[in-house]
């Protein structure tokens, strides 16, 4: 029984050609982008769906449930008209992308970070003029979606109005962090862990102690507005850098968000006392 599988195999190895290799790599690369694309909107789940009915119609037909396989055959067939017609925004709006360059893409990327930056700052300096308590966390490379559930969902764009909106003191979303994803405000009031670090100045609050604490967990950057001082402070690589102006701040998240390929170190900070 074992040689009837693997005898096949090597075969199959033995003969495999470059071009098939190349048609392999070309078609997982497009999977994959086409994936990208889809992540985290309702035609995600319409592809895991369909994925679902794909195997049990291949295993419907394998042990020959004539009737289960008919009734999915259908369903596929009707279920594919209905994508075209319910998922149209989406199917457009992934066509559109596939058909930029990548020249254009990576340019109406980094603008739209510039954008994103400009309003976080604006933001936190007006917080910081009326001494408004705030944290935000801009997840990277490493995905943060435990924290994310922890909080509301908004994918909502950045604009410095509804993030000074968010931290207003007694509203429903002020307590807890917000979470930026690929420049939209993904969901606020989130919780996170806290550092670990024992050797931290007492005297900082449960913000900075948050903030530091989600990076010693992922790659992500925090920024911090303290709600005594009114003093900024940004959190990555479990490192606190504290009392940022415009210009520091600015440049580090641009360094940071932008120009993270770059591994030079952040602007250094002082890890001067500061309470919240």
């Amino acid at each position: 029984m074992f040689s009837d599988f693997i005898y096949p195999l090597i075969d199959l190895v033995t003969h495999i050609k470059i071009t098939d290799i190349i048609d392999i790599l070309i078609i997982a690369y497009l999977t994959y982008k086409l994936y990208e694309l889809m992540k985290e909107t309702r035609a995600e789940q319409l592809v895991k769906g369909i994925f679902i009915i794909f195997i049990a119609l291949r295993i419907s037909e394998i042990l020959n449930l004539r009737t289960f396989h008919w009734i999915l055959s259908n369903t596929m067939t009707v279920g594919l008209m209905a994508i075209i017609v319910v998922f149209q925004p989406e199917l457009r709006r992934i066509l559109e992308q596939l058909g930029r360059t990548n020249i254009m893409s990576r340019a109406n990327s980094v603008s739209k970070e510039s954008d994103t930056i400009n309003e976080v700052v604006q933001a936190s300096l007006s917080l910081s003029r009326q001494k408004i308590g705030a944290l935000i966390v801009f997840e990277r490379k490493t995905g943060i979606n435990e924290i994310i559930q922890t909080g509301t969902n908004l994918n909502a764009d950045v604009s410095r109005e509804l993030l000074i909106n968010i931290f207003i003191p007694n509203t429903p979303l002020h307590d807890g962090a917000v979470v930026i994803r690929r420049n939209y405000i993904k969901a606020a009031a989130c919780f996170l862990p806290l550092t670990e670090n024992k050797n931290l100045n007492k005297e900082l609050g449960t913000r900075h102690r948050a903030a530091l604490g989600i990076t010693e967990k992922s790659d992500c950057l925090s920024l911090v507005v303290s709600e005594e001082t009114g003093s900024i402070s940004i959190a990555i690589n479990s490192k606190l850098y504290r009392d940022l102006n415009e210009e520091r701040l600015r440049n580090m998240l641009t360094q940071n968000l932008i120009s993270e390929k770059t591994k030079s170190n952040p602007d250094e900070g002082s890890m001067n006392n500061e309470t919240e």
